[in-house]
């Protein structure tokens, strides 16, 4: 029998990791985090992550480096960070975005 649950997940309540993003809903491939008004900061260290990531831009700028490439992130745009993809990201204006991650990323410590 396929699930039919139904998850409702209010970002005013959410659960929030160690960055401050937080959790929003989440299922057995894949889940959702927002970033909500994170502050202009020096680049943030490289990172390889054992998941998949794509992005949307609510406000704001910032810039994705990933594998040798720079990539201006602005509002309306959307990106892809492949599973074990070599990045980082440097907060150029205050900046709020919405990320899917598949597995789930806040899942046996991915986001750690």
């Amino acid at each position: 029998m396929p699930d039919k649950s139904i998850t409702k997940v209010s970002s005013e309540y959410a659960p929030k990791g160690a960055a401050g993003q937080k959790y929003l809903a989440a299922g057995v491939n894949l889940s959702m985090r927002l970033w909500q008004k994170e502050s202009l900061a020096e680049d943030k260290p490289e990172t390889v992550r054992d998941y998949e990531t794509i992005g949307f831009v609510l406000e704001g700028k910032a810039e994705l480096y990933i594998e040798g490439q720079r990539v201006l992130l602005e509002p309306g745009d959307s990106w892809v960070v492949p599973k074990e993809a070599k990045h980082r990201y440097k907060i150029l204006d205050t900046f709020t975005a919405i990320e899917v991650t598949s597995p789930p990323a806040e899942v046996h410590a991915r986001d750690q």
